[in-house]
């Protein structure tokens, strides 16, 4: 590893004789011949761009010399890409006028190319999009995308699900390197604040060519905000309010940006009781805490450019386990968790003679501690003196600052370190390609007096080579990778008293992937990918034997579990205009050896014994959807999309925690310019989530239920200052019911009822 920063290091000296460029030019209008004002010109490979001024010109400087991919966007127009060779003359662009909202550069693909131009089908949205239909954090704002759902113990614990898939099974990135956090637990949440997110990008399906194990079911990739635009400064202040949960969040932001040097710094925190469901009930100890602070630095010049981003977030979250004590208070009862994941990358780019290097590293300790009550088992007789009682209970055996001094029942230290090393080839007429080596070493080590999993060091290493050929209607991209996963572990005493041994394993993987887009007419697309992934047992799969408060259950691990393999197909159909769109996408997902989780009829500790199994399984279904937007009226959208998906093992048993159908039905209008408002928007939205009759084995079905959703908002400019004011309103009628996706609905509690965002936002 060493050796190879040194010649990483090397290369980019030597790239110091190749010369510093600057373009120029100007974006016109196509219709009007007029100038457009604050067009955004950027280059995706060099993550950089700038905006142009009253007359539509621009000028970018300190630029490598080599061939790279321009992307102009303007919020009314056609987003526009160009190939630039550099050095390069003064160039003039014009803009197509669209209603269609305006794209963005997918960053989690190698190639970094708008959506219209990629070969794998990639959902992204921004998080401030997200926010305005009142999310309480990033887990639930994702579920407005069509095929992800989120698998919730309360509000504060939330874990993504693509197509059916979740857990380790879905990978998640920040900040560019992929997070780890013990994120193999169904009671562990995402554990990542929105505050500092700028857009969320979601890749259906096997990936494991570009990330390796873990991403046999789909990527969830964040990107960090943006620094300020180059000799700039911006600030924002945010705040949040919630009824339901009388819950708020705030968070501050600075950046400031000069030539080469970019600063950003961001602090947020959060609180939210107890939530109340559609009945009036509050559902107990279902409160949580954030706290995140976010930072960065970059530095680039013509050949070198890095960013280091730091993010520190203590979570302090309750473990629900039944319907108790009515209380608003905001500090998490017995049993909680409390956790400090910090997150450290340095993400480089050395650009040489018409290629260029890419080296990310990353640094993550997360330290997990989960502290339990031995007595929150107590039985009251008669109402009045349950309720005598657990007033008492609340104040004197939960309250936290009665139990400062005590040790936590488990503690857990994960350290993990990533690299990843990529080189981007000279580009050959149509055809980019990309090679590197990716790895990971991790340890794991307990504290606390309960352990779940033993002490154990994992090490991983893939090597990949990708490509993409264009041609002018149709392009291709494939690839192909080797993984190996070494797992160690120590021996352990369980808490059922058994001595568990060591184990030692090796998993590896040989993988591909292959798809083509094809544009059949200007306004019909097709794409069609066929991708292998794999996924490695991980280690609560192969070792845990013990209590998991938050999935109320014993869970014995099995040590001789084999690599989950599998090979997807999907096939996307597009039509757009500048008024309508619509789409369907298909899977189908084949999954050898799929590791699932049984009960086995035992009990430890009054808790049912869950144990791994695996058997082949199959996955399949999809998603469709339109968008109207009709001309005049181009203030005015529908949307409708319906997702579906089904889940069996090769038993024709129903796989557990796959989502139920959905129809989605939203209209919304939106003006953009105003005398003195602009932005602004309305929305309301219909969710149809049908019966789910086909529950796993050990899964009770689920009935259907319709909620309404509806929201508005707007924006004040000033020459300084830019003010947002929202309001959305989620559950508007206050239903009473549960998701199938819930861990609370066995235990009768129903999810959230109504509730009010209020958002005040300023930027300056």
């Amino acid at each position: 590893m060493r050796n190879t920063m040194l010649l990483t290091l090397l290369l980019a000296v030597q790239s110091i004789i190749y010369g510093q460029n600057s373009l120029s030019g100007k974006i016109t209008d196509q219709d009007t011949q007029e100038p457009v004002l604050g067009a955004n010109i950027y280059f995706p490979a060099l993550e950089r761009g700038t905006m142009t001024d009253f007359d539509g010109n621009f000028n970018i400087s300190d630029l490598p010399s080599g061939n790279f991919k321009m992307v102009v966007s303007s919020i009314g127009y056609a987003s526009y890409t160009q190939d630039v060779v550099l050095p390069s003359q003064n160039i003039t662009i014009t803009l197509n006028s669209s209603a269609i909202e305006m794209e963005e550069v997918i960053v989690s693909t190698p190639f970094h190319q708008l959506q219209s131009d990629n070969v794998m089908k990639v959902e992204r949205e921004s998080v401030s999009e997200l926010s305005k239909n009142g999310a309480v954090n990033l887990s639930e704002g994702i579920t407005q995308i069509a095929g992800v759902e989120n698998l919730t113990t309360g509000l504060g614990i939330g874990k993504p699900v693509i197509r059916g898939l979740s857990s380790n099974r879905v990978l998640v990135y920040t900040q560019g390197v992929r997070l780890e956090n013990q994120q193999y637990g169904d009671e562990h949440g995402l554990g990542i604040s929105s505050k500092g997110i700028a857009s969320v990008e979601v890749i259906k399906g096997p990936a494991s060519l570009l990330y390796g194990s873990d991403a046999i079911g789909g990527v969830l990739y964040l990107n960090p905000e943006r620094y300020a635009p180059e000799n700039s400064t911006k600030a924002s202040l945010e705040s949040d309010y919630f009824t339901n949960t009388l819950g708020y969040q705030t968070s501050l932001m600075a950046s400031t940006a000069g030539e080469r040097l970019k600063i950003i710094a961001r602090g947020s925190y959060a609180a939210h009781s107890d939530y109340e469901t559609g009945d009036g009930e509050r559902v107990t100890n279902t409160r949580f805490n954030e706290k995140d602070i976010k930072a960065g630095i970059g530095l680039q010049n013509s050949v070198y450019k890095g960013d280091l981003r730091y993010n520190f977030n203590n979570s302090e979250i309750g473990i629900p386990e039944e319907l108790g004590v009515q209380s608003t208070d905001k500090d998490p009862l017995l049993p909680y968790q409390n956790i400090d994941n910090h997150i450290l990358s340095l993400d480089n780019k050395f650009y040489l003679n018409n290629s260029s290097i890419d080296l990310k590293v990353g640094y993550q300790f997360n330290d997990r501690q989960e502290f339990e009550d031995h007595h929150h088992h107590e039985d009251h007789e008669g109402e009045e003196h349950e309720e005598h009682e657990g007033e008492e209970h609340e104040e004197d055996v939960h309250g936290n600052e009665d139990h400062e001094g005590d040790e936590p029942a488990l503690e857990m230290h994960l350290e993990t370190l990533n690299y990843n090393l990529k080189y981007n080839f000279p580009k050959f007429d149509n055809l980019d390609v990309i090679a590197g080596v990716q790895g990971m070493w991790q340890s794991n080590e307990n504290f606390g007096e309960e352990i779940l999993i033993p002490d154990a060091t994992t090490t991983d290493f893939g090597l990949f080579a990708t490509a993409h050929y264009h041609l002018p209607r149709i392009d291709f991209q494939g690839g192909i990778r080797y993984d190996n996963r070494s797992i160690e572990t120590e021996s352990y005493i369980a808490e059922d008293g058994d001595i568990l041994d060591e184990v030692d394993r090796q998993f590896n993987s040989f993988n591909g992937a292959l798809g083509a887009k094809l544009d059949i007419t200007d306004n019909l697309t097709t794409r069609l990918n066929l991708a292998s992934g794999f996924r490695a047992p991980n280690l609560s799969e192969l070792t845990s034997n013990g209590s998991h408060n938050g999935a109320n259950r014993y869970e014995i691990g099995n040590p001789d579990l084999d690599n989950e393999q599998n090979f997807q197909i999907d096939l996307a159909v597009e039509w757009r205009n500048q008024h309508f769109e619509a789409f369907v996408n298909g899977f189908s997902n084949n999954v050898n050896d799929y590791i699932f989780i049984s009960p086995s009829g035992e009990i430890i500790d009054d808790e049912n014994v869950f144990r791994y199994q695996q058997d082949d399984a199959k996955l399949y279904g999809g998603e469709i959807g339109i968008h109207l937007h009709p001309h005049p009226l181009d203030w005015l959208h529908l949307e409708s999309s319906f997702e579906t998906v089904t889940g069996k093992l090769d038993n024709d048993d129903y796989l557990p925690l796959i989502p139920a159908n959905s129809l989605t039905n939203t209209f919304r209008v939106e003006f953009d310019k105003g005398k003195l408002l602009s932005g602004s928007y309305s929305f309301i939205t219909l969710k149809n989530v049908f019966d789910q009759e086909n529950p796993g084995s050990f899964e009770t079905r689920t009935g259907g239920y319709s909620l309404v959703n509806l929201g508005a908002g707007t924006e004040l400019r000033t020459n300084s200052a830019l003010f947002e004011l929202r309001l959305s309103v989620n559950n508007l009628f206050d239903k009473d019911y549960f998701a199938h996706l819930s861990r609370l609905k066995n235990d009768s509690i129903s999810n959230i009822g109504r509730n009010i965002m209020l958002s005040a936002n300023i930027h300056i």
